[in-house]
């Protein structure tokens, strides 16, 4: 097995900016190089990215090419990958840690993997400044060129596999066969590239963990959002943003914050037993087109109430898409200084209330939707009163 983070235990649409600005970094990054969930039936998860959202399986590793303990598939939709990998049999540490993962938190996000230039200096650089090491830097290869890969811890039981690959050419890695499409795709994208990946930790722990990315991978921060930017008459919580100096990989931290009733960070940690990634937002540029395609899929996104709609226009000013279209789709609009950006969130796609997507278009605004942060948690808490949990 060759997958992603099976490799790594053997040994143990966003901004852009020119080369010279990564040169200059001293933890260069090229950007997201896949996202890995382990999961309890990889087959039908890959069905349903697929079917659901408009996804492509192009890779795949199981028993019938020779892993005989695992099986995972290969999707992409324009620069975005997810892995999703299941466990047939257990047979050695990683997939007893797999079969563990997924009893402990269900299916989630086990590895947020970065492409890097250089994997070998960029593990030495982040074990140097503190990261636990997972697996030191090695090659492996097939007729399609040679990967390095290395890895380092990050929260909960999450990993950062650093992937070198510009030397090879297969359609993931190797030990993964090209694959057919389980469904046509679409003729349009539903989104095209990973825009951020959000993690929640436990309460006192977020600075901890930014200050982490800080020095162990030279990330700054780009945003904060703390005291009543993200609060509501019940809950609370507080983030911070990390991001590499190209802005191609964000990684916003929560942490619950004191309130009169569980937060949607204390009901995630709850249920996903500590601490993970809590969504995944993807970029597109045409949320429009995106949302009708996914609900007609059977995805099913958060309600908002009409009245976020009444006055939308006085403060958020005029979009590319009419204020009746935003109202059917129940997509909420921000603008800030550089602009605005469109965005809805899916509820959660498991039955455990954990893992969840977003949808983001951006027209010149970086941000996170920080006008809408009231409304979304409103929306969050009004689930969570449907499952007991406020």
């Amino acid at each position: 097995m060759a997958d992603i983070s099976m490799s790594a235990d053997t040994s143990a649409n966003a901004a852009t900016a020119p080369d010279t600005a990564r040169t200059a970094d001293p933890f260069p990054v090229k950007g997201m190089d896949a996202v890995v969930f382990a999961v309890g039936n990889a087959k039908q998860a890959a069905h349903y990215y697929s079917t659901a959202f408009g996804m492509k399986l192009v890779a795949y590793s199981g028993p019938e090419n020779g892993s005989r303990e695992t099986a995972s598939y290969v999707l992409t939709n324009g620069a975005a990958r997810f892995v999703f990998t299941s466990v047939i049999k257990p047979s050695s540490a990683w997939g007893r840690f797999l079969t563990e993962h997924v009893a402990a938190h269900g299916d989630g996000v086990v590895d947020l993997a970065i492409e890097v230039p250089d994997a070998r200096a960029a593990y030495a650089y982040a074990v140097e400044h503190g990261a636990r090491g997972i697996a030191e830097p090695y090659e492996v290869k097939d007729a399609h060129g040679t990967v390095v890969l290395a890895a380092i811890a990050t929260y909960g039981e999450t990993r950062h596999t650093l992937v070198e690959r510009s030397g090879y050419e297969g359609p993931y890695l190797p030990g993964f066969d090209a694959a057919e499409p389980i469904v046509e795709p679409p003729a349009k994208r539903t989104f095209q590239a990973i825009d951020h990946c959000v993690g929640n930790v436990e309460l006192g722990r977020m600075n901890e963990w930014v200050g982490f990315y800080n020095k162990v991978m030279g990330f700054t921060n780009m945003k904060e959002f703390v005291g009543d930017d993200i609060a509501t008459e019940y809950s609370a919580l507080m983030s911070k943003v990390v991001a590499d100096g190209t802005l191609k990989v964000k990684f916003p931290i929560n942490e619950p914050a004191v309130a009169k009733k569980k937060s949607q960070i204390d009901e995630y940690l709850e249920f996903y037993g500590g601490a993970g990634v809590q969504h995944i937002a993807l970029a597109t540029n045409d949320i429009v087109a995106s949302v009708r395609a996914m609900r007609a899929a059977g995805v099913r996104f958060l309600d908002t109430p009409d009245s976020y709609y009444d006055t939308l226009g006085e403060w958020a000013g005029d979009t590319r898409v009419p204020v009746d279209t935003l109202r059917e789709l129940k997509i909420l609009v921000d603008r800030d200084e550089d602009g605005y950006l469109l965005q809805i969130f899916t509820k959660p796609v498991q039955d455990r209330p954990t893992v969840f997507f977003e949808m983001i278009e951006r027209h010149g605004s970086m941000g996170f939707g920080k006008g809408n942060f009231k409304a979304l948690f409103e929306a969050i808490e009004r689930e969570q009163e449907k499952r007991g949990n406020l």
